[in-house]
């Protein structure tokens, strides 16, 4: 491959985030782009440039992992987020999928099947430890539907009910004051949380869901 893949990791226990910014930096695939200890830090860590990818925590003190990435996504952050954590709980895992994760891998994964899965997620896919791959099967659940709007940030909401109207990018950028490509962004993350395959996908269930 060409260039590395650049790497912020984000975790609270100081031995952890050691030991993942070891085993990154033992493949000549990525490079360390930098470490957090917590929300706030990863936050000021990207505010003038953006790593390829972000390996996040769940259970932080302050800013948890959902507050993270939600907070990322809101900044217009477009790396690659993947959560590397603990849980195997069946509600972190469709809550921070849902939130636009990228991927939600376990820390008990072996070292060379993590790095293959970060590569994984580099080239598009999301990636998801075997033992909780099954819990994918309710994201597209109707029942849950109300959930992924009720996950979004209010900019997002905004942009949503915007796109509803069948409003293009640019038109949306205009009413809101604020730069086409940002609004790119967001569809994508609106995209990724909704699990939707078009915009006129997510505004027919959007539209839905408020009759």
């Amino acid at each position: 491959m060409g260039k590395p893949y650049s790497v912020l990791v984000i975790d609270d226990h100081p031995l952890l985030r050691r030991g993942i910014c070891q085993l990154v930096t033992s493949d000549s695939d990525f490079t360390l782009f930098g470490e957090a200890g917590s929300g706030l830090d990863a936050l000021s860590a990207v505010s003038d440039n953006e790593p390829d990818i972000i390996l996040l925590d769940l259970n932080m003190k302050g800013m948890t992992g959902l507050d993270t990435l939600n907070a990322l996504r809101q900044e217009g952050v477009t790396s690659r987020i993947v959560i590397l954590t603990v849980s195997d709980a069946k509600q972190d895992v469709i809550r921070l999928v849902r939130a636009g994760a990228d991927g939600y891998l376990l820390k008990d994964t072996e070292p060379d099947l993590l790095l293959d899965m970060l590569k994984n997620a580099m080239l598009g896919h999301r990636v998801i430890s075997n033992t909780v791959q099954e819990y994918l099967s309710e994201l597209n659940s109707s029942v849950n539907e109300q959930e992924w709007i009720e996950n979004l940030t209010p900019r997002e909401l905004e942009i949503l009910q915007h796109l509803a109207e069948g409003q293009s990018n640019r038109i949306v950028a205009e009413q809101l004051h604020i730069s086409e490509g940002t609004v790119k962004v967001h569809v994508k993350n609106l995209l990724r949380k909704a699990n939707a395959k078009s915009r006129t996908e997510m505004a027919v269930r959007y539209l839905n869901q408020q009759s």
